[in-house]
Formats: structure tokens, sequence, C-alpha cells
């Protein structure tokens, strides 16, 4: 049995409708219309212990709704889930003590007093013996860079220090599994760095499971070798992130630097674009390949340097958007 288990969930939320203007509002105040909104059809998926996944899809696509069924805030319509054994929402008392969970819009710290007082609080819901919460706490501190911003109040933290915070609040009571919804949103270079390295070590050191929710697709790539992709409410992918690279990573992005004129035709050729040191060229790899076309161009003009790109990873997961339609 799979350390995550998911088996035809799906979610149905009853939402009340009304047109606008004064005569219809009142007009629902007596009779209220209802429409019915299926948030999750039909999903199944299995993770395995150690895992880190990416669950990713535009907005209202259902990747959130998933995450509180798994994380035991909601309960399905219909469907099963199984995590380590336990039905989240049935095991509820227990199963908390294995999971953490990062909203990235959301807090668990308490906003006036310093993010320590609030991991002392965290101590005794959890339970945690004191010598084991010591030793986590002190943990935490070091490898998500905290000394110097624990005893301050959460007020005065940017974003990047409260994210930190709240990770390392999640964590405390050593879950099994790591819920993270759009875990680095606004945060700037080096927080985002700092985070990134944190949760590949404690996936790696202590096998924690990762469920990854975000837009940011560099997170997906930094973290992330499986993904799956969910749109409306259905599962439409779930494979390895190298695959698809290798499926839609075609174009090469080729800045050429060279005081020549080039004059050139072929049909793998996207684009051709000057610059004021040379030219930007964009080929399609599946027609020619990049060493063929070096070496075509390289006849005709003298190349004073060279840098080439791959596909962005933003622009792959939109043409994975496009193929499914959503």
């Amino acid at each position: 049995m799979s350390f995550i288990e998911v088996n035809n969930i799906s979610k149905t939320f009853k939402v009340s409708v009304r047109q606008s203007g004064l005569k219809n509002a009142v007009k629902s105040f007596f009779k209220r219309n209802y429409k019915y909104v299926e948030a999750v059809k039909d999903i199944s998926f299995k993770v395995e212990k150690g895992e880190i996944v990416g669950y990713i899809g535009p907005n209202g696509a259902g990747k959130s709704t998933t995450i509180k069924i798994l994380s035991g805030i909601l309960i399905p319509s219909s469907g099963t889930c199984k995590i380590n054994k336990m039905t989240p929402w049935e095991h509820r008392k227990e199963y908390v003590k294995k999971i953490g969970v990062v909203f990235g819009q959301r807090s668990q710290l308490w906003w006036d007093i310093p993010a320590e007082d609030t991991f002392d609080l965290l101590k005794d819901v959890y339970d945690i013996n004191e010598e084991e919460y010591q030793k986590t706490k002190k943990d935490l501190i070091e490898k998500l860079n905290l000394k110097d911003i624990i005893h301050m109040p959460v007020r005065q933290l940017s974003l990047g220090q409260r994210m930190r915070c709240e990770i390392a609040a999640s964590l405390l009571h050593s879950p099994e599994i790591l819920f993270l919804d759009e875990p680095t949103i606004g945060l700037d270079a080096t927080s985002k760095k700092i985070v990134r390295e944190f949760v590949k070590k404690i996936n790696k050191e202590k096998k924690v499971t990762v469920i990854l929710t975000t837009h940011d697709m560099s997170d997906i790539e930094a973290l992330a070798k499986r993904i799956i992709l969910i749109g409306k409410g259905r599962i439409l992918y779930d494979g390895y992130l190298r695959k698809l690279k290798n499926k839609y990573d075609n174009n090469k992005y080729i800045n050429i630097i060279t005081n020549d004129k080039l004059t050139i035709k072929h049909k793998g050729i996207i684009s051709k674009e000057k610059t004021k040191d040379g030219y930007n060229i964009i080929i399609d790899s599946k027609i020619i390949n990049l060493s063929d076309f070096l070496n075509l161009i390289s006849k005709k003009i003298k190349i004073e340097d060279v840098e080439v790109e791959n596909e962005n990873i933003d622009n792959i997961i939109v043409s994975l958007y496009k193929e499914y339609e959503i």
C-alpha cells in the first residue's frame, strides 16, 4: 500500500446565486437559488513516502480543495483517501500530529508576539516532549537562519522572514507529511533559495513527504521530479517533469554575438531578430539540432560569442495547459 492513496475523490459545493440589483437582493431574502459546483471530480493518485510532488493547475482548478481534503479540513462528497493508513477526516486528532501545513497567504503565527512564543504554544498544542522540542527548534532555527529574528514580533518581520518562521512552526512536531501551498509567494530571491534548500534537506534527511502547490514553476523545477496537473477538477497529467521537458522543450533560444550580417533561411528557424551586437534566433530542435545549426551559420559568419537557453519552464506548462484546453 502506498503512503498516500487517493481513490475517486469528488467534492461538490452548494453555492447560492442571485442576479445583481436591489429587487433581486430583496427576493433572495425569501427564496434563494442555488447551483452545484464540482470542485474536484473523480480524482485518484498515489504518492510514496519521501516523494516531493508538484500539484499544479490554473486558478479554480481544484488544487486547494484537494489539499484541504488531504489535510482533513474538508470531507469529500465521495471517494476514499488513506494517508499512512489513516483517513484524514475520520482520524483527525491522531492524523494532524503527522502533518504540517503551510499556506502562503495565511498565518498560524501570533501577530504581536515573537515567533518563538508561538513555537512554545505549539509545543503544548502538539504535546511535544521538552527535550525533543528544544532539539527540533534548535535545528530549525539553524537550518532556516532564524537566529536573528526569532525574538522579534511577527508584525515586524519581512514576508520572507515570516514565511521561514511559518515553515518552522509547521515542522516543530516532526510531521511525516508537509503540505506547501504557495510557500514562496512574494518572496525575494534569497528567501526563495533558503526555503527551497531547506525543503530539499528535510526531504533527504528525514524522508518527509512533500505535496507542493504553486504557480511559481521555478519552485516546481527546483524541488519536484513528478508533477500532477489538475484542470477543471480532473487530473489531466501525472508523471515526471523530465518527460514534459522532452516533449515540449524543442525551442532553443540562441544569442549570437557577431559583427557580420547574417542571411539565412531554414524551416527550423522560428524567428531571427537583429540586435545591437548580433542576432537573437529561435530554432525548433526537432527540425534542426543545435550543433547542425551552429555549424551552418559558422560557415556564413564569424561568431564572436554564443549563448543558448532552453525553453522556459513556464512556457512548457502553458503548452501543457493549451493541449488540455484549460
